[in-house]
């Protein structure tokens, strides 16, 4: 059994966003075949498609996984299903979105599978998260987050801070 690191966005912008992906991290932490689960914190981001939906919470986390990449991919998409996750309108709102951005240093680029996940390299609402916990991290043929995330820019990105998370 070899452990390979990988990197998963998680998004949301309706029925409670902050809880639907704090229920997703809880959902991989639990998981024998994930270890070593490090997530940034959540942003606030405007929605990338169409403009009449709900600004969008995102955050991404690492850790180290035992499963193949298209498995670790159908964990994801499960989760998501169980959330009521519906595709039908690409870009629009979603109870929970789980993308595989980084798997290894595996380059794929099949239908099913394509990795790393594109856009990456432009999107603030991935590469902030990203760069908050593994600003180092060489995204194969794109280059290192850190600088990525420099000349991207924050694109109406913001820190999310949840007034639950100020309760005693």
């Amino acid at each position: 059994m070899r452990w390979q690191p990988a990197y998963v966005g998680l998004g949301s912008n309706l029925e409670d966003p902050c809880r639907q992906i704090r229920w997703a991290v809880a959902r991989l932490a639990e998981r024998p075949d994930i270890c070593g689960l490090i997530c940034s914190g959540i942003y606030l981001s405007p929605p990338m498609g169409p403009q009449d939906q709900p600004d969008f919470l995102n955050a991404v986390c690492g850790l180290l996984t035992c499963l193949p990449a298209e498995e670790l991919l159908a964990v994801l998409h499960e989760l998501e299903e169980q959330r009521g996750r519906q595709r039908s309108e690409r870009w629009g709102p979603r109870t929970l979105d789980l993308d595989l951005l980084v798997y290894a240093q595996e380059l794929s680029d099949r239908d099913d599978l394509r990795l790393p996940h594109p856009g990456i390299h432009e999107r603030s609402f991935v590469l902030y998260p990203l760069a908050e916990i593994a600003p180092a991290l060489e995204i194969p043929g794109r280059g290192r987050v850190s600088h990525l995330a420099a000349a991207c820019g924050r694109q109406g990105l913001q820190l999310y801070v949840d007034a639950g998370d100020n309760k005693e």
